[in-house]
């Protein structure tokens, strides 16, 4: 590759143009995601976020199959090419999906086949886990490829723009994707625009797919030579059968179990594959971090649904609430690094690499209670408007209602219709279970409208929709059914058998009831909404937003101090060609997080969800409990000096250590001296736990 530019390899703009394209692509998806889920295809929470989280799981499982097809038989080039294609027709399947008037036969806004959309969107999501994880450890690895071993300066230097082009496409994504989301579109009516949201996702990976392949004449592309993770695994798995041959007490016993490979495999690889299983060992209490880490994208953004997102001349989706965490981490990085690690220091305090992350673990069961701090006075803030005990005497000033929502059963239950100058007393229509433990969760308005002055002045029937939704025709001294209104702008519509309609605007809050009062003087016409009044009679949830920024900043700093130190003290206690091996047990950590997080979802069915955001705070401090005595008894390591034990131990040793050594470049495209640039890199945010 002689073609260059400032000392740079032209083929590295397209590397990176194409990374940034791609995680636009991935995160942007990812950000409207469980709203999909929940609004689209009308899922419960706990679904969509089993779902949400087995689609994270997948994306964080398949990397490792993509290093070995790429390292043992395609080669990185021919592997981030097809795997694209798998991609971006997952992107575009997934956009599809999100297409209501496909199956809407009947126009009427509302899928008839609800089935065909959640095969496509499955299949969508299928092929976009295999893209994504399969070209997850070879784009990086790919680009410094194309760096000779003169060029550690612009190499260094390339995986800093490389991960700034990471953070810039996720970053913009989780902004501009939920604005896209929010648009309304459609042929036959208009609904929330999730097509558009994966549709220009879908559009970026194609974008990504040909900038790539455009560059393909000026690559440096390296023959497939083999993947050490294969290596390791079946030293690891020799050393285990012949362990278990050799278990009967007349075989004379080793001292460390890996040295059962002795037979087959050179010391030189056996010693680097035990300080590696030393390191995998304490990744073991790691994956509950990421249970808790990776709800930023579900749980949280299910809770800000449930928010005022009303920031003056913005209105911020709740979606758009995931842009706190890469915003922070551009500006907790740097402090960390330059401001309180080094006050650490001065302080004569040894903040050693596990301690860290005892503190990262520690701050992030901290953020999920204040999320649960956070979820009480959303709780309270609708529950305190009305508290209701069975025998109350209510006795009110208009016409009014009372609906209240069962988290157990969701749908409006109506307690009572009153008619002033009444008492009435609650009944026993809900079973008895009024409690002050009643509360709105869904993203709903209770909207009930009210013909109770209509009796006497008005003779027709009235038809009144909304949106998609059809209140039903409604006769005189009747009430309308009840329907759940979108907050925001509601426009509804009013008609009589004569044709004549009229049209009412309002603005709803979530979790308020309304009732609308139609008098015996209204009048089609001109003016008409004027003429129609309107009774709040549950204010709305006006808990804000904002209130979830503690809990953004304390998952964020315990980030900082876990990921970026995790990475790094995984590095410094292995050997360099076993950064592969590392990087694939580190992804198996996410994955397993996410497991986790289903898991528990579906398991453990806790009423409030204010107590499940207390269990997994206390789980992870069990767990961090247990990482702290676990690396309380942790010997810190220089693997070089182990290494060097071995290299003048045995000529065939020094031939076997040639062949291992191939991995040390090719395991993960840097050589060791940019080791430090490549992983703790100030611009790295969402791929700071190697997420490429």
């Amino acid at each position: 590759n002689h073609n260059k530019i400032c000392g740079y390899p032209i083929s590295i703009f397209f590397i990176v143009v194409n990374e940034f394209c791609e995680r636009f692509s991935y995160y942007g998806m990812r950000a409207v995601l469980v709203l999909y889920f929940k609004y689209f295809l009308k899922w419960d929470d706990d679904l969509a976020t089993t779902i949400y989280h087995t689609f994270v799981a997948f994306c964080y499982l398949t990397p490792i199959l993509g290093a070995i097809i790429a390292d043992s038989w395609l080669g990185k080039f021919k592997t981030i090419v097809y795997l694209s294609i798998v991609y971006t027709l997952g992107q575009i399947v997934m956009a599809i999906s999100a297409i209501h008037d496909i199956t809407d036969t009947n126009k009427d806004g509302i899928p008839e086949n609800m089935s065909f959309h959640v095969a496509l969107s499955m299949v969508g999501l299928s092929l976009i886990a295999l893209g994504t994880g399969g070209i997850k450890p070879c784009v990086a690895a790919f680009g410094g490829d194309q760096f000779q071993d003169h060029q550690e300066k612009q190499r260094s230097t390339f995986f800093s723009i490389f991960y700034l082009s990471i953070n810039a496409g996720s970053l913009l994504s989780t902004i501009i994707t939920p604005m896209l989301r929010a648009q309304e579109c459609g042929i036959y009516s208009q609904q929330k625009c999730y097509p558009l949201a994966f549709g220009v996702p879908a559009a970026l990976m194609v974008v990504a797919l040909i900038v790539f392949i455009i560059g393909s004449g000026m690559y440096n592309k390296t023959a497939p030579q083999g993947n050490i993770l294969v290596k390791v695994c079946k030293c690891i798995a020799f050393a285990i059968r012949n362990r278990y041959r050799h278990r009967y007490s007349q075989f004379s016993q080793r001292t460390h179990w890996m040295d059962w490979a002795d037979e087959k495999y050179d010391k030189l690889l056996i010693a680097q594959v035990k300080m590696v299983v030393k390191v995998l060992f304490l990744y073991i209490p790691l994956p509950m971090f990421w249970a808790l880490f990776d709800q930023q994208g579900s749980r949280w953004t299910l809770q800000a649904t449930t928010m005022d997102g009303d920031f003056g001349l913005l209105t911020i989706q709740p979606d758009q609430m995931q842009t706190v965490n890469p915003i922070l981490i551009l500006v907790l990085v740097p402090i960390m690094d330059s401001v309180i690690y080094p006050l650490i220091s001065k302080c004569k305090l040894n903040f050693t690499p596990l301690k860290k992350m005892t503190v990262g673990m520690f701050l992030a069961a901290l953020a999920f209670i204040a999320a649960a701090l956070v979820q009480l006075q959303i709780d309270v803030s609708v529950t305190n408007i009305k508290k209701l005990t069975m025998g109350q005497l209510v006795k009110p000033n208009s016409p009014t209602h009372i609906l209240i929502y069962f988290p157990e059963n969701p749908a409006a239950v109506p307690i009572r219709h009153w008619s002033p100058g009444k008492d009435h007393q609650h009944a026993g229509q809900t079973g008895g279970r009024l409690s002050w433990r009643l509360k709105f969760s869904l993203q709903y308005l209770i909207v009930c409208v009210l013909f109770h002055r209509f009796f006497n002045g008005y003779s027709s029937i009235l038809n009144i929709t909304t949106g998609t939704l059809d209140f039903g025709s409604t006769v005189k001294n009747k009430m309308s059914t009840y329907a759940n209104v979108p907050h925001g702008e509601a426009k509804f519509h009013i008609k009589d058998n004569a044709g004549n309609q009229c049209d009412y605007s309002l603005t709803l809050g979530f979790g308020s009831s309304y009732t609308l009062l139609i008098p015996s003087t209204f009048k089609f016409g001109t003016n008409c909404e004027k003429s129609i009044n309107t009774a709040l009679d549950i204010k709305p949830n006006s808990f804000h937003m904002a209130w979830q920024i503690p809990q953004y900043f304390l998952i964020t700093a315990g980030e900082v101090v876990f990921s970026v130190t995790g990475l790094e003290f995984s590095y410094s206690q292995a050997p360099s060609n076993m950064k592969s091996v590392l990087q694939a047990g580190w992804l198996l950590t996410v994955a397993v997080g996410n497991i986790i997080v289903l898991i528990v979802a579906e398991a453990a069915k806790l009423p409030d969800q204010w107590a499940e955001y207390i269990l997994f705070a206390s789980l992870l401090l069990l767990v961090d409990f247990l990482f702290a005595f676990m690396a309380y008894f942790y010997t810190y390591i220089d693997p070089a000096k182990i290494e060097a034990q071995f290299a003048h131990s045995d000529p065939k040793d020094k031939e076997k250590k040639k062949s291992l050594e191939m991995g040390r470049k090719d395991s993960d495209g840097n050589s060791n001296s940019d080791r430090k640039s490549s992983y703790t890199s100030h611009n790295e945010k969402k791929d700071v736990q190697s997420r490429m």
